[in-house]
């Protein structure tokens, strides 16, 4: 049965999906690797459709695949799929480039964060809606970090880095859409992450607790890890 989204709701979701997915080995692009049988992109929309805040959600699809990747999540959501980029953030801008001005929030989702709970979608939109203009969920460092100089044989310690300080970042992350509209203009260089170019602006980012279950899938080894968890779900 297909979602229908809240045609009242203030946020707009983008999920760039164009990417190959190197590091999990040869195949599918990334965002259609199946976990316990379905695509991880389906897992992920499936998700971020129950978020009652959400009124649209736009997938950067690899170019080749949008007319597949349509017909893929036709059943799940009413969703606006467009051909992504070769990077990151041009998929990104081409999702945002389809966002009604009046959406006022916008949220950046990787399609890798298959298990994201849709309380986090929640809580990150509320962030944005109570006046921070750009928000990440985030998770404290629980390893030891160590600063290094690289080395041909062997990396030698230079310290121990405050982890106190550290944290983990997820997505979805959260912006006033005109903060992200205007990060994106401006940008010059490749940056891998939104929130990363929003604070190049100087603008401030904020962090709200994140989730244990939005881990990113990106090795062999986190499918094995994602379909325990949803085994136990």
């Amino acid at each position: 049965m297909t979602a229908q989204l809240n045609a009242r709701g203030d946020v707009a979701v983008l999920v760039p999906a164009a990417g190959s997915g190197v590091r999990l080995g040869p195949g599918a692009p990334k965002a259609l690797r199946l976990l316990a049988g379905e695509p991880l992109l389906v897992h992920a929309i499936r998700r971020v459709a129950a978020a009652p805040s959400v009124r649209m959600i736009v997938v950067a699809a690899p170019a080749a695949e949008v007319e597949a990747v349509r017909e893929l999540l036709a059943p799940i959501a009413a969703v606006t799929v467009v051909a992504g980029g070769k990077e990151r953030q041009d998929s990104v801008a081409a999702a945002l480039a389809v966002v009604p001005a009046e959406v006022g929030i916008v949220l950046v989702h990787d399609a890798a964060r298959a298990l994201t709970p849709p309380a986090l979608v929640e809580s990150v939109a509320a962030a944005v809606r109570s006046g921070h203009p750009a928000v990440i969920p985030a998770l404290p460092v629980v390893d030891t970090i160590k600063e290094v100089a690289p080395a041909a044989a062997a990396e030698t310690v230079l310290g121990t880095v405050d982890r106190s300080v550290l944290r983990s970042v997820q997505t979805p992350q959260g912006f006033r859409h005109e903060v992200l509209a205007a990060a994106h203009r401006a940008i010059v260089d490749a940056h891998t992450d939104d929130a990363g170019m929003v604070e190049r602006s100087g603008t401030p980012v904020v962090c709200v607790p994140g989730s244990e279950s939005a881990l990113k899938i990106t090795r062999p080894l986190d499918l094995v890890i994602a379909e325990a968890l949803l085994a136990v779900a």
